[in-house]
């Protein structure tokens, strides 16, 4: 059996108010041609489908559209859809009926029964080959709330309150969150090895941070809760031939465990991922073992920009922009551009002298970012005590965070101005 996993699509995403159909749709037809080309058994989506919670009708016309394509090319074809963090678990699922009469299955929500119990039938998923038996149960768990886990059984044991002093601490109670997750899966498992027979392989899905993933700051949103966050390898135990999870844009594996991966998203959703090299993940079943899994490259559509490499002085960086030299290309295909200047003063014509050196050249300017050397100040180099703080004034506070940026004193002209700004404010 072959299946491709997937994740991390951001539909409707924009970069820096670019909108990216263009982008997003030339992925999604690399995927058709590549569903058919690799004759894929099954196409795993792991969450985050969309950009956010209320997507626009484009991008949900660019999912369904896709999914109506992908079953006319592979009719066989198992699609399975979990949500993510970005997507609203309702609006996910709202068309699940209508999307389960034609091969597709979306879990957005873990849902529970009349007694509070959670359901695990609508997670525990047949995978069918082409002959339509079942060769493979899919664990098909979306981005996990606190509100979606079992709760944990109260531990046995007497009130340590009343063990003796000489009694050593009793270990700390697991975090009700991580543990739910874990004992979530667990139960998940048993089920799916209740139902299946010899030469069935268990796959497992999730959106989630693994203990270890690298992450990429600038596009991807923290999953917090209750100041946990990271999911130890540990609850893909050895019973799960592969484990297809979203939620991280970098593609990698978790630890050293080749069967627990991400895969990635498509397309760069940021600058910080200019380098990473996005990729759809074939994974070759053999019975109830995996064989291989092979990196399938997804083709850039858009090249994104990054001048200079490292930031450099706005003079060096307008030598830069002006040798530009890039082909003429339609809008949609304009590589983004970000631009990195280093600054040692503040410079109000910054972004008009930017636009005049892209003047004519077929580029989209979606970035400007700003730095300055490393400080060896800062504000609050030194703890102040509360009536330190009350002394100072508004000017010292603007002396000082001047320093901290630009690694020198504020010129007098922009003592004056700030002072200036100070008086306008305070007049009724």
């Amino acid at each position: 059996m072959r299946l491709l996993h997937t994740s991390d699509w951001h539909l409707g995403q924009s970069l820096h108010n670019f909108e990216r159909t263009y982008e997003h749709q030339c992925f999604l037809n690399w995927l058709l041609d590549t569903i058919a080309a690799e004759q894929a058994d099954a196409l795993l989506i792991a969450g985050d489908i969309f950009d956010n919670a209320n997507p626009s009708s484009a991008s949900q016309k660019q999912l369904y559209r896709f999914l109506q394509q992908a079953k006319e090319r592979a009719p066989h074809l198992n699609l399975v859809i979990i949500a993510g963090n970005h997507d609203s678990p309702g609006r996910l699922e709202a068309p699940g009926p209508l999307l389960e009469a034609h091969g597709t299955r979306v879990v957005g929500t873990v849902q529970r029964k009349a007694d509070g119990e959670i359901d695990l039938e609508p997670l525990v998923l047949p995978l069918t080959g082409r002959g339509g038996a079942v060769e493979a149960w899919c664990l098909a768990v979306p981005f996990l709330r606190p509100g979606d886990v079992p709760r944990l059984p109260a531990r046995d044991g007497a009130d340590p309150a009343a063990e003796p002093a000489a009694e050593p601490a009793p270990d700390p109670a697991p975090d009700p969150y991580l543990a739910g997750i874990a004992l979530l899966y667990q139960q998940a498992l048993e089920l799916a090895q209740a139902k299946r027979q010899d030469g069935q392989a268990i796959l497992a899905m999730g959106h989630c941070h693994m203990v270890d993933g690298q992450m990429s700051n600038d596009s991807e949103r923290r999953i917090v809760i209750g100041g946990t966050e990271m999911l130890p390898a540990g609850i893909f135990g050895p019973d799960i031939a592969y484990a297809a999870l979203g939620h991280l844009h970098l593609a990698q594996n978790v630890g050293k465990q080749q069967h627990i991966r991400y895969c990635g998203s498509p397309i760069p959703l940021s600058f910080a991922e200019v380098g990473y090299s996005h990729q759809v993940l074939r994974i070759d079943i053999d019975g109830a073992a995996v064989r291989e899994i092979t990196p399938l490259m997804v083709p850039r559509a858009v090249a994104l920009l990054r001048v200079p490499a490292k930031p450099a002085p706005l003079a060096q960086v307008l030598e830069e922009l002006a040798a530009l030299d890039l082909p003429q290309a339609e809008p949609e295909r304009q590589p983004f551009l970000e631009v990195r200047v280093l600054l040692d003063a503040p410079e109000p014509g910054l972004r008009a002298r930017v636009e005049a050196a892209l003047d004519g050249k077929p580029v989209r300017l979606a970035k400007i970012e700003t730095s300055s050397a490393a400080r060896n100040t800062s504000i609050d180099d030194e703890v102040m005590t509360l009536d330190q703080l009350e002394q100072l004034k508004p000017d010292d506070i603007f002396r000082q965070l001047y320093r901290q940026r630009f690694d020198n004193d504020a010129p007098p002209d922009q003592l004056s101005a700030f002072t200036e700004l100070m008086l306008i404010s305070r007049q009724p």
